[in-house]
């Protein structure tokens, strides 16, 4: 229900708001079985990548802590906040790093704009679950077929 009361401000200083969500907001994570942290965003942390996927990896390696990045790719021209990063990447370059960090700590990452989805580890799962199912009834269907050819 807190997060209903947040509103969008601040930088992209991604270690500071990791740092203060592990370090204090999951005090009492010994008694939790797993949590994950969602981030949202709209470009590259200020940080360097491998700084970030270091400390994401050590961080998330302690406990049952996964880490999932929703990246929302805004079109230009339509940032009303007026901050300007002290990073900057092109969306592309943005997901590329993204994903690298959400991959040291075995989370997934969803990429999206007003245009629909661009990548999602949850629809490539889904996807691939429907190719292994399309794959196996193909092959019940031939081993079906060469059964009654036998008979």
């Amino acid at each position: 229900r807190w997060v209903l009361s947040l509103e969008c401000k601040g930088s992209r200083n991604f270690m500071s708001a990791l740092r203060r969500a592990v370090e204090v907001d999951f005090k009492d994570k010994d008694k939790h079985k797993s949590q994950g942290l969602y981030v949202l965003t709209t470009g590259i942390p200020d940080q360097e990548t491998h700084t970030v996927s270091a400390y994401v990896a050590e961080a998330c390696g302690g406990f049952d802590l996964q880490l999932h990045v929703c990246l929302f790719s805004v079109t230009p021209g339509t940032d009303s906040t007026g901050i300007i990063p002290a990073r900057y990447a092109d969306p592309r370059e943005a997901a590329s790093a993204l994903r690298e960090i959400v991959q040291a700590a075995h989370g997934r990452f969803h990429w999206f704009g007003e245009a629909g989805i661009f990548e999602s580890d949850d629809i490539t799962s889904i996807v691939s679950e429907m190719e292994k199912a399309k794959n196996y009834s193909q092959k019940c269907a031939f081993l079906v077929e060469s059964l009654k050819q036998r008979s």
